[in-house]
């Protein structure tokens, strides 16, 4: 995993592979783009994070945002979401989309346009 900075204070998540599997990875990801990049929003494709994630009741996505809010950092995960059905999840990407730490895109430009809007 490589992170870039693709605007001021917005880190682009780069490489193969899962960069968030669990919980220590979400900490060390804010804590790496905070450190090499000052940066305190990260966007990053959802292939590159545990699919358990997108499984509300694993518990993931609930212990990795809470994460990035205690830390005051802002995250846009960008890919299609069309193959999901599960309406809790959907309703919680409309949520996401609503409020200020954590965005659902379908593009990396369009989430990190968001990010940058922030």
């Amino acid at each position: 995993m490589e992170l870039k900075e693709v605007a001021p204070g917005v880190a682009l998540v780069q490489g193969e592979g899962l960069a968030i599997a669990g919980v220590q990875d979400a900490l060390d990801l804010i804590a790496t783009a905070n450190w090499q990049l000052n940066a305190q929003r990260i966007a990053i494709a959802k292939e590159q994070i545990d699919g358990r994630f997108f499984v509300l009741s694993s518990g993931l996505a609930g212990e990795v945002l809470q994460k990035f809010v205690n830390y005051g950092a802002k995250l846009a995960i960008y890919g299609d979401f069309s193959g999901y059905t599960s309406k809790p999840l959907r309703d919680f990407i409309y949520e996401s989309n609503n409020g200020r730490d954590v965005f659902f895109a379908g593009t990396e430009a369009q989430a990190v346009e968001r990010l940058t809007q922030l």
